[in-house]
């Protein structure tokens, strides 16, 4: 069960909500002795627009109106199918509208709920009825500044209301007042608020932030808000120490959040907003500066010499991609700066340079660490920058060299665009023939470490003594393995002895970095959290910050033992770096105090701003620079190229001009030279592209074009092979697989259309299953015969029958048809046997009663259907065959007409009869010659092809003109056939009449009558197609019927498993009380026991101190009597009046506690002091022992009285449960009780299609009866058979009594 929120009733603990997002449900707990019963109901909640919906019953639906002809409407779920559980709450599609969504809820001292709601209305639950209620909001004139729309993140309740917190970060306060509530703002906060508490006193309220601050906000006459914990704002995105690394460390967060944290207790110092998207973060290790990487391609340097309040000293934007990597090196002279785009910037990392940007070199574009080596005995700093090659599986190295005296001649190792020479600088390629996931490059400068990305192998490799040029191929000079899974980075420490290894497994190894062995390991991140992603060691080595990937935790480790060789050399070395590096430190710390702050909004002037004097003159054949005073902030490297531009247009402006000059002389020249080829003729005149004198830009424009033309190619190919793929899945759906094609046949003159019926061949399936029913049907037929023969006695009715059948004899034989049915015509149903169909295995409407015998029925239909459409399509062909013929014959025919009308030269146009698409649809799937609008590419061979053909089908021609008049001597006299059969002349169709070409005012009368047998004939051709259509509607009427047998199945079926499931339900129940009275039993057993020792010992009292004088009993029997009393803790006014709930109902913990007080009380009076005069102390301990055992069993009565009733209560709520079930499977008994009678009603009550005779009779006195509810149809020789038996009896009767 997905819940958000849970909560006990504050004032009851037996009632319990449950809330999630779509779903409040109240859960009641009850407790008999030691047994917990919990009892959920779910709270229906209001629609999105605060109405409710009206839900109707779902198990027993109320009783909807029968349709007299369909019979019984069943529920939803019965139409549906279902019979299981989802039948109980089964609604369809239509039927659901959007509910309100929860978010939280509160109680109340009255047992109500409060219920806040995504969308913004508050709800109010009654505690004991369960009834919602939709609070409506009293609107003021001027609206809230944020939140007109509030949903509620967290509810409490207060006095007269609530707070609620929303996701604007307002916490609003509700006074509510009956029925409606009133908004105002109490607090604001920049983030949203998650959670609200108040202390048991409510006198404070403790806050908490979707960040993760803590506040306490504390009421009073000068309410006061104070924040206990601050948070950061999301996961932290990378760390480092502040040099020297032994007080503070720094954080960034992604959203631009910089924080400064005490090493000691890891508390935060101080924050800065950058309010920008940041990726990384880096300190000086030669000031008290740090910088910040962004992901617009700029980098902020940060003074954190107050470290409670950084701030921001300076600002460089250097390209447009994202910075990904900021490196000092180990002295702090330079800071390299890695790009996205594979450019490595190297900056003076000195504050009083401010921060000169000395150039840039270009690397491989994925870039995965930068490594530098920089010790105080040499003036070199070198470079190593790791690089990915993913297209051939490998990993780049560049090293580079860069001496400490750069600042001052850095124009002389950069060209014009600030580009490193790469000669300058000794630039090396390497390359690994694998893939690394880091790498770093030794203090010795001779080797490089690198963690495999693939395989958990940690290699070196061994540099080259000598120079080369082009990429060196390293291989792995020392292998071990890693003991990590994942990929890993590596990291050297500040003396260069300890190699540093994380990887996703969350473990961190320190290694000797001569021999790659572990000799310290800490799993400090879960590999659930996939691992380390970066880390950090301070300069003495004594420090280690941790950083998680995705676990949100920053892990600071320090050593427990630190001593031994190791930890001497890191400490000499970091002291020897502090001497070395204190007067630099000294010097740039006081430039950064006296640098001003930089706006975060504004960059510096000198590296932001592009020179306002610009005005540059480019031709326009080439490239141009637009003047543009107020033009936007650009980056660094392309100022520095815009430099060069201007440079190279002003060194190269005299040329420029010589240059101009030729170009437009050539081109006036190209000109004239085009005005001549207009006037030459068109076989002499040149296309206009030959005039182009760039050849390479010809050639570019020619391949363009090719590339075009082939991936236009390409698509039309890829279009037309879908749509020929999608033309055969049509074909063959729609006329491959007809064994019949659907055509029409249409008139000559009239607008008469027949179509014959599209039949695809019968499964092997549907097949099996006709012959299985057939054999059936058979079978049931013999059956019925001999059990005619065998079992029946000849009854009168019998006889009666057999003689009205004698009787009939003559007529049925005088009338014998081809029909073969022992059903009358008009209760078939249909006209079928009019086709030759043979019906005589259908069973009669009035016999169809069970399931199969309806799905037997509706196969025979199918295959008379089946029967009548063939014999249609038979008749369908022949008239075909006939207008085919009647075709051919007009054509021969007019051709002589065509003749003789130009011998007499008429200038007559001669009607050609033809068939349409309709009626010759084997066109459609051939494309005609003149179909095609776009000229057709004849190749020369199809040409020669084509000629040929040609040739051979006049030859062809010539020679069937001697055979042509023995075929129309054969047209004219048989036909076109030489025998005719009877049945092809009935089916013909009578041609035509010749005067229907005439118009219809010069037509005589005869020639009237003809055309209107000629229209009768043809219309009675088109309405034999309809006749089948009977058929299928009595398929229809079964199918529904059958339809309706499995919704009345599906309904019986849910409610027996339905009344299954109450009864196993009642059981349980029976079960129950039979526990719980036992357990009364015993319990008011032990009860009455008790309560006999408690008379026992109030009467045995004058019996136990029978001893003493008479008046010293009476005083002892009254102090046995007496009660302490027990002091309530006074509760300040002040709280009761702030406090909503008061007193809360006492529970176990609290009883034990009053109990614990009272016999506490109990000492005083004990107390030797309270004993009376003259009394002997011997038996004041017995007394007090006496009281005491009489005090406690007081109070197991008390104990004993309210369990007790607790039960009774636990008992009677069982057995008001009992009945309800009881009464709710006396309900599914009736229901099923009625569904059967309804079943029984449907199988019986059977829906017959009767054909009756086309016409309209006209009925002078209308007395008929239109209502036959209470009508049954039977078989009218039924009836005559019983009146015939009648009749007999009567005429024996009278026999008898004249006798």
């Amino acid at each position: 069960m997905d819940m958000n929120q849970m909560s006990f009733n504050p004032m009851n603990w037996h009632q319990l909500c449950l809330s999630s997002s779509s779903t409040v449900s109240v859960w009641t707990i009850e407790r008999s002795n030691q047994e917990h019963h919990f009892k959920s109901k779910l709270i229906q909640l209001p629609l999105e627009d605060g109405t409710f919906f009206n839900e109707t019953d779902v198990i027993f639906p109320p009783s909807l109106p029968k349709d007299p002809i369909y019979g019984p409407v069943m529920p939803l779920s019965a139409i549906a199918g279902l019979v299981g559980e989802e039948a109980e709450t089964f609604r369809p599609k239509d039927d659901l509208y959007p509910l309100l969504h929860p978010t939280m809820h509160c109680w109340t001292p009255a047992s109500d709920l409060y219920v806040g709601c995504e969308e913004g209305p508050l709800l109010m639950i009654n505690g004991e009825t369960l009834k919602v209620t939709v609070l409506s909001k009293i609107e003021e004139a001027p609206p809230m500044d944020r939140g007109n729309l509030i949903s509620p993140v967290t509810l409490v309740y207060q006095k007269e209301g609530v707070l609620a917190s929303g996701i604007d970060g307002i916490v609003y306060s509700f006074t509510i007042k009956d029925s409606s509530y009133k908004v105002e703002n109490f607090l604001e906060f920049e983030q949203p608020v998650e959670h609200l508490i108040f202390s048991p006193s409510y006198k404070m309220l403790l806050i908490q932030t979707e960040k993760g601050s803590v506040y306490i906000y504390t009421f009073g006459e000068e309410p006061t808000l104070d924040k206990v914990l601050d948070a950061c704002d999301g996961n932290f995105q990378a760390i480092d120490f502040i040099t020297p690394g032994t007080k503070h460390f720094m954080t960034l967060t992604h959203s631009g959040e910089v924080c400064v944290w005490w090493i000691e207790d890891c508390a935060r110092a101080g924050k800065i907003y950058l309010n920008t998207p940041v990726t990384v973060l880096a300190c000086s290790p030669s000031s008290l500066s740090a910088v910040v990487g962004t992901v617009g391609g700029s980098v902020h340097f940060l003074d954190v010499n107050d470290v409670e309040s950084p701030r921001v000293v300076h600002k460089t934007f250097l390209s447009e991609s994202p910075v990904q990597h900021l490196v000092y090196d180990q002295r702090g002279m330079y800071l390299f700066v890695g790009t996205s785009e594979g450019n490595v910037f190297v900056i003076n990392a000195k504050p009083s340079s401010s921060f000169q940007i000395l150039g840039f070199t270009e690397v491989g574009k994925d870039i995965l660490q930068i490594s530098t080596v920089s010790l105080l005995e040499i003036d070199i700093v070198e470079v190593m920058v790791l690089s990915s090659l993913a297209e051939t599986g490998r990993s780049r190295l560049e090293i580079f060299t860069l001496p400490t005296i750069l600042p001052q001649v850095a124009e002389t190792f950069t060209d014009e665009r600030g580009r490193l020479r790469d000669e300058l600088i000794h630039k090396y390629l390497y390359e690994v023939e694998h893939t690394l996931s880091s790498a770093v490059l030794d203090f010795q400068s001779n080797q490089i470490y690198g963690f495999c990305d693939q395989v958990p192998y940690i290699c070196s490799y061994l540099l080259p003594e000598e120079e080369h040029s082009g990429v060196y191929i390293l291989k792995p000079h020392q292998k071990v393995q890693s003991r990590h899974y994942g990929p890993g980075m590596f990291y050297l420490s500040s003396h260069g002895w300890w190699l540093i290894t994380i990887a996703k497994c969350g473990i961190l190894c320190v290694r000797d970095v001569y021999t790659l062995e572990t000799f310290a390991r800490c799993r400090s991140h879960s590999h659930q959290g996939h691992g380390i992603q970066l880390m950090r060691i301070s300069m003495d080595g004594q420090s280690i910050l941790v950083n998680g990937r995705d676990d949100g935790t920053l892990v600071y480790l320090k050593w427990k033992l630190f001593g031994g060789n190791l930890a001497s050399e890191a400490l000499k070395h970091y002291q020897h770096l502090l001497i070395s590096l204190s007067s630099t430190m000294n010097e740039e710390n006081e430039y950064l105090i006296a640098t001003p702050r930089v706006s975060l909004d504004l960059g510096s002037e000198a590296e932001h701003t592009t020179p306002q004097n610009v005005k540059l003159s480019i031709d326009s054949s080439l490239e141009e620079l637009v003047p543009d005073d107020a033009m936007k902030e650009i980056p660094w490297i392309q100022q520095k190229s815009q430099q060069a531009i201007e440079k190279e247009v002003k060194l190269f402006s005299q040329k420029r001009k010589e240059i101009k000059n030729r170009i437009k002389v050539l081109a006036k020249t190209v000109l004239n030279m085009m005005e001549e080829n207009e006037k030459v003729d068109k076989i002499a005149k040149l296309e206009q592209q030959e005039f182009g004198l760039d050849l390479e830009e010809l050639e570019r424009l020619k391949d363009e074009s090719e590339k075009e033309v082939s991936k236009i190619r390409k698509n039309v190919e890829m279009h037309n092979l879908a749509k020929s793929y999608l033309a055969e899945l049509i074909k063959e759906e729609c006329w491959n697989s007809m064994a019949v094609k659907g055509r029409a046949l249409k008139c000559f003159h009239l607008p008469y259309v027949v179509e014959n019926f599209p039949m695809k061949e019968r499964t092997d399936e549907e097949l099996k299953e006709l012959k299985r029913v057939l054999q059936q049907k058979k079978i049931e037929t013999e059956c019925l015969k001999l059990r005619r023969e065998i079992v029946e006695v000849q009854s009168p009715a019998v006889l009666v029958k057999q003689r009205h059948e004698e009787d009939d004899e003559e007529e049925e034989d005088e009338n014998k048809t081809v029909k073969n049915t022992n059903l009358l015509n008009y209760l078939l149903g249909s006209l079928s046997t009019d086709f030759g169909v043979d019906t005589s295995l259908l069973s009669s409407q009035l016999e169809l009663h069970s399931r199969e015998e309806k799905i037997n029925q509706i196969i025979l239909l199918k295959d008379i259907i089946y029967k009548v459409k063939t014999a249609f399509n038979n008749e369908f062909d022949a008239a075909y065959k006939q207008k085919e013929f009647e075709v051919a014959r007009v054509k021969e025919r007019n051709v002589r007409v065509q003749e003789i009308i130009l011998d007499l030269d008429l200038g007559e146009k001669v009607w050609q009869p033809g068939f349409d698409d309709s009626e010759k649809p084997e066109r459609t799937l051939v494309v005609e010659s003149w179909e095609i609008k776009a000229r057709r590419h004849v190749n020369p061979w199809q040409k020669a092809k084509t000629g040929l053909i040609v040739t051979r089908e006049m030859e062809r021609w010539f020679q069937s003109k001697s055979t042509d008049m023995r075929f129309r001597a054969l047209m004219d006299m048989m036909g076109g056939v030489l025998d005719v059969k009877k049945e092809d002349i009935l089916r013909m169709v009578i041609p035509q009449p010749d005067f229907m070409a005439k118009p219809d005012a010069l037509w005589t009368e005869e020639e009237r009558k003809q055309f209107k047998d000629y229209e009768k004939k043809v219309k009675d051709l088109n309405e034999e197609k309809d006749k089948y259509r009977k058929e299928e509607l009595k398929i229809n009427n079964l199918v529904f019927s059958l339809l309706l047998n499995e919704e009345l199945s599906s309904r019986e079926s849910f409610l027996n498993n339905y009344l299954t499931k109450k009864q196993e339900e009642k059981n349980q129940i029976s079960e129950a009380i039979q526990k719980s009275r036992e357990d009364l039993d015993v319990y008011r057993e032990h009860y009455d026991n008790l309560l006999a020792e408690d008379k026992v010992l109030d009467r045995s009292f004058k019996k136990e101190f029978s001893e003493i004088p008479g008046h010293q009993v009476d005083i002892l029997y009254k102090l046995f009597k007496r009660r302490p009393r027990i002091h309530k803790q006074k509760v300040n006014l002040d709280t009761t009046n702030i406090v909503p709930f008061g007193e809360r109902p006492g529970s176990g913990k609290l009883n034990k506690d009053n109990f614990a007080q009272l016999m506490k009380a109990m000492d005083e009076l004990d107390n030797v002091n309270n004993m009376p005069e003259g009394l002997d102390p011997l038996i004041w301990d017995h007394f007090c022992i006496t009281r005491r055992a009489k005090v406690e069993n007081e109070q197991k009565v008390k104990q004993k009285a309210a369990g007790l009733m607790e039960m009774m209560a636990f008992l009677r709520k069982r057995v008001e449960e009992d009945e309800q079930v009881q009464q709710e499977i006396e309900k599914v008994f009736q229901e099923l009780v009625l569904l059967q009678e309804e079943k029984a009603r449907c199988q019986l009550d059977l829906t017959i299609q009767i054909l009756l005779k086309q016409g309209q009779v006209e009925l002078e006195n209308f007395q008929l009866t239109l209502e036959y509810s209470d009508a049954i149809l039977i078989n009218k020789n039924i009836i005559e058979d019983l009146n015939a038996v009648i009749r007999i009896q009567v005429s024996n009767l009278y026999h008898v009594r004249s006798a």
